[in-house]
């Protein structure tokens, strides 16, 4: 160091001094009593003088040293402002106590105060936490560290958590002779945990970890759901006690593994098994964590079971028939459509059946009746095709069976065994009644090479067969003319719109709670000027096959908007008014901006039109999917017609942007008349209402039926009961009348 800092140091003038005194002293000493030692007085001098320069390089590297303490001091001292610790350092033997000032900052007392009362850390730990010291007293007493974790409540009231680590010290006799704390404040770590536990706990969702095939951790929701009465039945149990080695395994495989990087969330549905045995469906999310340090897989799930249920009855009614059980048309035709796809060198036969006089026996022994008929009808024709067809029900009192890899002459025998299984009566409730089918029969390829033109040419055929009454009929291309009514039609249509032969009826959709009208459904009908009014269920099929549903469709919305603007104007403003919306219309490039156009030209509201669609659109899900949620952002409602009757799967039907869902009438119908009495219109109704639809029965027409949708939750209906469809003018009179009435009476 230089001479400057040397010399202006203190202590080395006090050294200097000091040599100077020591100097004096030793010559005062020598002079007086060891004359003889003059010479030593000055070689202890130079000696002195000599070592002078290593006094001071000594003082400098100390005071040097003293410096660097004092800023490594100051640093310390900053780390412990700064965080949230405090020291205590008691030695018993000596009973000397240090404390940190730190501890004013975890404790909101002044650390002389601990110095003043040795107890005071004890006095404001919180009271339910007290139980904490007596097991940490009896280790430390065994020299044994101890981390305790407990609250302590400040001068302020506040209460902040404390993690105290004791380290004590034993002498070679085991007795405790000092001991050292550090003190730190964790509330925020504390709180933090406490909430994220609250949330997991008070999940109604699954939470658990799976470690090494055990279960490490599962909250109240996932012990309750596998029938535990406690966690401890559950906690360090084998995951294969509720789960697949299989699912378990491809569990593992895909979630990776986080020491190496490969995170990934799967969610995977499966089966576990209650403790009771049990299996219940569940909804899992599983991803790879660390857990007390080790590897182990997060579950998140829920509890399916009720919504498998209700998806497997929901495909059950897509592609079967609730009343006969037998296959539906839609999974005939999807049937043989693969069947086609697959035997393109084998003979196959279309049989469509008509049942004789079951419109009659329906008309006026009722609905039960017939339900019963048709449910023998069924057992008859599996009878009659035993194992060598493929039997189905297409609504009404037709079926349709598909006869594979045949020749005509076995077709005429399955023909005539259908027949003959009918040739005697059938018994219900005590009654006879005599049923017998008209059979059509269509052969691939020489009738037709597709499914639709096969099932057409077995309809017509089938139409020759009752016409003629000889039971069964092949087809033949001579038979085309007894489809003249049918082309008379088709071309009648083409002229009905220039002609004004259309026009719109309305029925009502009602609240059933209210009475209160909460929408208006537009329906088309035609008045042919010689055939009189031709009903929908006869032209609506030929508008489709035409497609002249495209242009018919705009009309109606132009017509139906125009409407609905005119009873806005005259001051009816609390309802929607509903068009039906084909298919065909969907697939059609300009639909959207047609209902622009629309909606701009009449001046109404987008959420004053609902669009009602089958749930047909399904079969071409990507380009629905975009077509409804563009018309959502229009603000047009959306309404599923006629549920049920179609497929729609509910992985797409939950993402629908869409309102309403109706319930076809003849599951309204099932109400009174079906075995099981309105089961599935529940079901449906259940899965709208959790899904946040808004639920319209279709078809209600007895007091019997309302009584049952209002007390199952259904709160709009439509149907007979309030209105039939009736034209405009009437319609403006029903509106004036419940207007005035504040509902419709029953």
């Amino acid at each position: 160091m230089g001479t400057t800092k040397i010399i202006n140091s203190k202590l080395t003038w006090i050294l200097i001094f000091s040599l100077i005194i020591f100097t004096e002293l030793l010559d005062v000493v020598i002079t007086n009593f060891f004359p003889d030692l003059k010479l030593l007085k000055y070689a202890s001098i130079i000696v002195l003088i000599g070592i002078l320069p290593f006094f001071i390089s000594t003082i400098n590297v100390i005071m040097k040293m003293d410096e660097e303490l004092q800023v490594n001091k100051l640093k310390l001292k900053n780390i412990f402002d700064t965080l949230d610790v405090a020291i205590w350092s008691h030695d018993l033997k000596s009973d000397t106590l240090l404390i940190t000032p730190g501890i004013e900052k975890l404790y909101g007392y002044s650390y002389i105060d601990f110095y003043k009362d040795l107890e005071l850390w004890k006095k404001v730990i919180y009271p339910d936490d007290l139980h904490v010291l007596s097991n940490r007293e009896k280790k430390l007493a065994a020299g044994e560290t101890v981390t305790s974790e407990y609250r302590i409540i400040r001068p302020d009231g506040e209460v902040r958590w404390i993690q105290d680590r004791g380290f004590p010290m034993l002498d070679k006799n085991g007795k405790f002779v000092d001991f050292n704390s550090v003190l730190f404040d964790i509330t925020d770590r504390k709180e933090s945990e406490d909430r994220y536990r609250s949330l997991v706990e008070m999940s109604p969702d699954i939470i658990a970890v799976i470690g090494s095939k055990k279960v490490e951790y599962m909250n109240e929701a996932g012990w309750r759901l596998v029938g535990a009465s406690s966690p401890d039945e559950v906690i360090g149990e084998s995951a294969l006690k509720f789960a697949s080695s299989h699912i378990i395994k491809t569990i593992r495989k895909k979630v990776g593994r986080i020491d190496r990087g490969e995170l990934e969330r799967v969610r995977v549905e499966f089966q576990v098994k209650r403790l009771d045995g049990e299996p219940i469906d569940v909804e899992m999310t599983t991803t790879p964590i660390l857990y007390e340090g080790r590897l182990a897989v997060q579950v998140v799930g829920r509890d399916i079971t009720e919504r498998k249920k209700a998806e497997k009855t929901i495909q059950h009614m897509a592609f079967y028939d609730t009343l006969t059980g037998l296959p539906n048309r839609n999974r005939f035709r999807h049937y043989l459509n693969t069947v086609l796809s697959n035997h393109e060198d084998k003979i196959l036969a279309v049989l469509f059946l008509d049942l004789d006089r079951f419109k009659i026996i329906n008309d006026t022994k009722g609905h039960t009746v017939g339900d019963f008929i048709l449910q023998k009808v069924a057992h008859r024709l599996e009878m009659a095709v035993q194992n060598e067809g493929f039997i189905s029900r297409q609504g009404g009192d037709e079926f349709i069976i598909l006869l594979e890899d045949i020749d005509k002459e076995k077709v005429t025998e399955v023909a005539r065994r259908i027949l003959n299984e009918f040739s005697h009566s059938l018994e219900v409730n005590n009654q006879e009644f005599y049923v017998t089918p008209s059979i059509g029969i269509s052969m691939y390829p020489t009738d037709g090479t597709d499914e639709e033109t096969l099932i057409k040419n077995a309809d017509t055929a089938m139409y020759l067969a009752k016409e003629r009454g000889n039971n069964f009929c092949f087809y033949s291309s001579n038979l085309n003319g007894i489809s003249i009514r049918k082309m008379e039609l088709e071309n009648g249509l083409r002229k009905a719109l220039e002609q004004g032969q259309l026009m719109l009826y309305y029925q009502p959709q009602v609240s059933i709670l209210t009475r209160e009208i909460v929408g208006i459904e537009a329906l088309i009908r035609w008045h042919h000027p010689e055939h009189g009014f031709i009903a929908p269920s006869e032209f609506i099929p030929l508008v489709e096959e035409t497609g002249l549903i495209v242009p018919i469709g705009k009309w109606v919305v132009t017509e139906a908007c125009k409407q609905r603007k005119a009873w806005e104007n005259a001051g009816y403003r609390d309802f929607p008014i509903a068009v039906n919306v084909s298919v065909r219309q969907f697939e059609d490039e300009q639909f959207i901006e047609y209902i622009l156009e629309v909606l701009d030209e009449t001046g109404l509201a987008a959420n004053q039109l609902e669009l009602e669609i089958t749930e047909s659109i399904m079969q071409n899900p990507e380009n629905s999917m975009i077509i409804l949620n563009q018309l959502k952002d229009l603000g047009v409602l959306l309404s599923i017609d006629d549920f049920g009757t179609g497929y729609s799967s509910l992985s797409y039907l939950k993402h629908l942007p869409i309102d309403k869902i109706k319930i076809d009438k003849s599951f309204v119908d099932d109400i009174l008349y079906d075995a099981n009495q309105g089961v599935m219109v529940k079901t449906i109704i259940d899965m709208g209402l959790n899904l946040n639809f808004t639920v319209i029965a279709e078809g209600i027409e007895t007091d019997e039926q309302l009584s049952f949708l209002k007390k199952n939750g259904c709160r709009i209906g439509q149907g007979y009961l309030f209105s039939k469809p009736i034209p405009t003018e009437q319609m403006d009179e029903f509106l004036l009348y419940t207007n005035r009435k504040s509902g419709i009476p029953i």
